[in-house]
């Protein structure tokens, strides 16, 4: 048999014309194989006929008193049987798979993301969906936004300073950021400040504390209290802007939310203004041109649906 044809037998092959093959050569007779099969023993006839025309060669000698498998017809034979106890097979193990949901989300994210409903859609997806996994990789805003777009990233959950068309938004939730000072600094602990008392203080920040970036509110209210124009330090990471601000560099800006237990603990003081303090929104950013897979559907519905069922004023983290 030529090597094309070969091939194209593969592709070709009628799995029914090799059920009645497998038949024919078990019985060694068309009429029987006819009455197993419950079809007219024409049908048959013709069936062997047409497998022998795909196979190109005969595989069955026959006639009065002989009824033999070629060498070809054996091997075929034995090959179809060997297929089909796989086949057979198949039930048991469907059987033995279930339907969980695997495969690997990854998430980018800003670092202050800090949400009781966001960890709530973590620990919903790992109990409904152990067998999945995921990374959270934590970048400058700008980063996550590039993330989604490229599809580098499953969706992100950041701040937002300019809306990318290619992109949906959903708000999360809303936070509200304070000046916090360290234990060294010359205004811990006291009481009755006024947001003169922070004028020429030395002050850390994020790199989005500009006026036109993702925390435009913050960088107008620093203007506002008059802080020293030279930023001491700045970093895109929350847990490293509060390093700086408890190691007694300077004054800066952290979430009143996330702030509420350093500030308990004492590591933090709360600063002025406290009153109307400047509001950020978070949001989750999709890229409804991404194709996910059935961990990142599952995650991200799951988060969708909470955000969806918790009220406006439930997702508002005033600290």
């Amino acid at each position: 048999m030529d090597s094309p044809r070969s091939e194209r037998l593969v592709w070709d092959l009628d799995w029914n014309l090799l059920r009645t093959f497998v038949v024919i050569a078990e019985v060694k007779s068309i009429t029987r194989a006819a009455e197993r099969l419950n079809l007219k023993q024409p049908s048959v006839s013709n069936a062997l006929r047409r497998l022998e025309d795909r196979v190109g060669r005969r595989l069955i000698e026959r006639d009065a008193t002989r009824f033999e498998l070629t060498e070809v017809g054996r091997l075929l034979y034995e090959q179809s049987i060997e297929v089909f106890g796989t086949i057979s097979q198949l039930p048991l193990l469907m059987r033995g798979v279930s339907d969980d949901v695997t495969g690997h989300v990854n998430i980018a994210m800003a670092s202050h993301v800090v949400s009781p409903l966001f960890d709530r859609a973590l620990s919903q997806f790992h109990s409904s969906y152990p067998r999945a996994s995921l990374t959270i990789t934590v970048a400058a805003s700008t980063e996550v936004t590039k993330q989604v777009r490229e599809r580098r990233a499953s969706f992100g959950v950041c701040l937002v300073s300019q809306r990318d068309p290619a992109l949906e938004y959903t708000m999360v939730y809303r936070e509200f950021f304070g000046f916090f000072c360290g234990p060294h600094h010359r205004l811990y602990g006291r009481a009755g400040l006024t947001l003169a008392d922070l004028r020429g203080e030395p002050s850390v920040s994020f790199q989005t504390d500009h006026i036109s970036d993702a925390l435009r509110p913050v960088a107008l209210l620093r203007s506002e209290a008059k802080l020293d124009a030279e930023v001491v330090g700045v970093s895109s990471s929350l847990e490293e802007v509060r390093r700086m601000i408890v190691a007694g560099l300077g004054i800066g800006p952290l979430p009143l939310h996330v702030a509420r237990r350093d500030v308990a603990d004492g590591l933090l003081w709360w600063l002025p203004p406290y009153q109307a303090p400047p509001a950020i929104d978070i949001f989750l950013l999709v890229n409804p041109d991404n194709t996910l897979n059935r961990a990142e559907k599952a995650l991200l519905s799951g988060l969708q649906a909470l955000i969806a069922a918790t009220p406006l004023e439930d997702r508002i983290y005033n600290g």
